[in-house]
């Protein structure tokens, strides 16, 4: 074990005059021994890059000899600043997060990221407040500055098909970098590599077969217990057809649940490789 300082999360990015920068709070962490140091595995995860200047830290870090492993989700690749609203209506709140999503040049930079092995998780950072409940969005009331706005949106049914669609049959990735971005590298992070992120003798028969074929994001075909999406109406190419977990059809348009068949997952130590 090498003691390194600890992730500094991504709030920062809600401030455009500091904070598009929300990465180089980590980096400068590690680089200035100013954060409270932690017991980890060598290695630092700045989480959530949105756009170019944390791209940039990231590469500076790597470039320097520092073990960081980057990750992003899919409101940095699919939403942008225009989404959050640009009058004085409550709808924006749909798409509030941290960080922010940024512009469609931006965009483009962080697919850059995963097509050239910058990021080694695409994540969703699910966060499931609804838009119309009490304890939702509008807990403080709709005329409200963005501070008191719950933050954080939902995507976690979403994520695969949004990067499947869009990332592989959009030739912007590749199969394989698909499958490690959101199989291989989250299972060896975790310390369940090889039981889980890989098709092999031993390990756990989770499976997804992928229909190709035209989706449209509607959120009342959606399983999130959350009123909307922020995906909604969106076009896709793809669907997961049959989800198999443990061997089990779990999925097939219609879910099949066996209550207990879950278990507990303890996890082992990372089997992350350095980038490179």
């Amino acid at each position: 074990m090498t003691a390194v300082f600890g992730i500094v999360t991504a709030d920062f990015g809600n401030r455009p005059e500091i904070g598009h920068d929300e990465t180089k709070c980590a980096v400068t962490f590690v680089r200035n021994g100013r954060s409270r140091s932690t017991e980890t595995c060598g290695h630092d995860r700045p989480k959530y890059a949105s756009g170019r200047e944390a791209v940039e830290q990231i590469r500076w870090a790597r470039a320097h000899g520092l073990n960081v492993f980057a990750e992003t989700c899919p409101q940095y690749l699919f939403l942008t600043a225009d989404d959050l609203g640009i009058d004085d209506s409550f709808h924006g709140a749909r798409c509030v997060c941290s960080p922010p999503p940024r512009d469609e040049q931006n965009q483009e930079i962080i697919w850059n990221g995963l097509r050239d092995g910058l990021f080694t998780v695409f994540s969703s950072d699910h966060a499931p407040f609804r838009y119309d409940a009490p304890d939702g969005k509008k807990v403080a009331g709709e005329d409200v500055v963005f501070r008191y706005i719950p933050n954080g949106i939902p995507g976690i049914e979403t994520r695969m098909p949004l990067l499947y669609s869009e990332g592989v049959l959009g030739g912007r990735i590749t199969l394989n970098q698909f499958v490690e971005l959101t199989a291989t590298a989250p299972a060896k992070a975790y310390g369940l590599h090889p039981r889980k992120g890989t098709i092999a003798i031993g390990s756990d028969a989770d499976l997804v077969i992928w229909g190709e074929g035209e989706y449209v994001v509607n959120n009342r075909t959606l399983h999130h217990a959350v009123d909307y999406t922020p995906y909604e109406g969106r076009r896709l190419s793809a669907w997961p057809d049959v989800t198999i977990a443990g061997g089990e059809i779990v999925w097939d348009g219609a879910f099949h649940p066996r209550p207990g068949r879950g278990r507990y997952l303890a996890c082992g130590h990372p089997s992350l490789m350095p980038p490179s």
